[in-house]
């Protein structure tokens, strides 16, 4: 049971907010006065109670307020969490219908904080990059398989391939913004360096780690949609990421290496082919990650704008989707 405390700072009203107990539970609450204009409540809860619990202090508290949340290492004793006996029997049908759908995940609030981070790339990221590139490249020319997959664990592509996808289930266009230029230095960063290394390294396109990124399929599509799943499903839960990260590396940096090698090379059309994997990977991953997203649960809570709220998780679909099947009838046209 993962908790987190939870510290609402409000103007002093010389009360206590009054905390709901549903539809989520309260493990605990404590206010007091730490100066004499302002207050403090805190809460304590499970982590999956988090998002309805923000949400409805975003509703509850008119004042300005800041919120603060806390990871919970430990706490002793364990609290106890109500209704696991004695409220099936009166109401379990009700209790369902309440607790239906919710998941043991990080709330909106610790999920956007994470993608937010994940979009301030640095040097240190970008060196990442230009290493796992010159890594790849070294094992697409060799043909080890193994040294692709060492340049794969290097690349740090997860967060701001996340960050994408979670800007545009939520429509917050900050974070759209921010995702986007993380994700077109990044790509731009290894075409570039692999196009460079093409022109001064002898390529051959039959050369089997090249050749298999430029022949595209359905299992390639799953792969990279699989691996768009599996980094929305393991980063909210604050699973560990690196495995995840691989798997994500794998759809995005080998074809893109590829793609830039064998411009630089002057095999145009093998190239052109990398290039399409690339997007098709690409959408496939972010297509993914908004669809299981969506099916935890994430939404959008926008208060000065509903409408765009209500809507986004829409164009998000239509977004990719439509952009998968114009890949689809690419490869088609490419077959």
């Amino acid at each position: 049971m993962a908790l987190r405390v939870i510290d609402i700072y409000h103007p002093d009203t010389d009360e206590a907010l009054d905390v709901p107990d549903a539809p989520y539970d309260v493990l605990g609450h404590w206010t007091y006065a730490i100066d004499d204009d302002q207050r403090v409540d805190r809460v304590l809860m499970e982590v999956e109670d988090t998002e309805a619990f923000l949400d409805w202090v975003d509703d509850a508290v008119i004042t300005e307020y800041r919120v603060v949340i806390h990871a919970v290492e430990a706490t002793l004793p364990r609290p106890e969490v109500d209704g696991d006996e004695g409220e099936e029997d009166e109401g379990g049908d009700a209790d369902e219908e309440d607790t239906e759908g919710r998941s043991a995940r990080v709330g909106r609030a610790e999920l956007y904080e994470y993608a937010r981070d994940a979009t301030d790339v640095s040097g240190y990221y970008y060196a990442l990059i230009a290493l796992s590139v010159v890594v790849a490249a070294g094992g697409m020319l060799r043909n080890q398989t193994a040294v692709v997959i060492g340049a794969m664990v290097i690349a740090p592509l997860i967060g701001p391939n996340l960050a994408l996808a979670l800007g545009t289930t939520l429509g917050d266009l900050d974070l759209l913004r921010q995702s986007a230029w993380a994700n077109l230095t990044s790509v731009g960063l290894a075409l570039s360096g692999a196009l460079g290394l093409g022109i001064v390294m002898t390529v051959d396109p039959t050369t089997g780690e090249l050749a298999g990124r430029t022949v595209i399929g359905i299992a390639d599509i799953a792969l990279a949609g699989a691996a768009g799943a599996a980094e929305a499903l393991a980063v909210p839960r604050g699973r560990a990421t690196g495995l995840v990260g691989v798997m994500v590396a794998v759809a995005l940096l080998p074809p893109a290496v590829a793609t830039g090698l064998l411009f630089g090379a002057g095999h145009p059309d093998p190239a052109l082919r990398a290039g399409l994997l690339t997007a098709t990977n690409v959408v496939s991953l972010n297509l993914a990650a908004v669809c299981t997203f969506l099916l935890l649960g994430v939404r959008p809570r926008d208060w000065r704008d509903m409408e765009q709220a209500r809507t986004s998780p829409r164009t998000a679909l239509t977004l990719w989707g439509g952009a998968l099947v114009v890949l689809v009838l690419l490869l088609w046209q490419f077959a």
